[in-house]
């Protein structure tokens, strides 16, 4: 996983991006987790309002294939509510199961949080569905901490849900 190429993601993307997000769907609902991520839910006009909107997505490449990727939001008020500008908001972290190695994922979130520190910011953040307990530990695991819940927050096509609000403070190196 060495050779790990991460770049902003442009229209070229967009569908890859859709297959790469339906897939991570369909790994999770085989894997149990069925109330969380479907496929179809989003399309490229969602990575597209994304990037439109001020946030970003990343793409991770190895060996000019997709391999993972993620959005970086510069606000969440969602799920944060109003909040100083401190903080990066991680979200849709994915990868492709069959062009990856174990702790792919794990790279591509320490790439998310060199960019927020990169940014001047001192916090990664995120939040989790609060019942898929394998992701909140991973997150745990990650060193992210458990700093508050957030019930009822919007979908994106979907009805509102429950989640896990964790952050990392990133102090002077992100991969800490």
């Amino acid at each position: 996983m060495n050779d790990l190429r991460f770049r902003l993601a442009d229209d070229a993307d967009l569908t890859a991006l859709v297959r790469l997000r339906d897939d991570a769907a369909r790994w999770m609902i085989a894997g149990g987790v069925t109330d969380q991520w479907q496929p179809g839910q989003l399309d490229e006009d969602h990575f597209r309002r994304t990037i439109a909107g001020g946030g970003e997505v990343w793409v991770a490449e190895a060996g000019g294939r997709l391999a993972g990727a993620w959005e970086l939001w510069w606000e969440d008020e969602d799920a944060w509510g109003s909040q100083p500008p401190v903080a990066g908001y991680v979200h849709r972290l994915m990868v492709d199961r069959g062009n990856t190695e174990p702790g792919a994922g794990l790279l591509l979130l320490r790439a998310a949080e060199h960019r927020v520190a990169e940014a001047g910011r001192t916090f990664a953040r995120l939040d989790c569905l609060a019942g898929n307990a394998r992701l909140n530990a991973y997150y745990l695991r990650a060193g992210y901490r458990v700093v508050g819940h957030k019930a009822g927050k919007p979908q994106p096509n979907g009805a509102p849900k429950s989640f896990t609000l964790l952050e990392k403070e990133l102090g002077g190196r992100p991969s800490d």
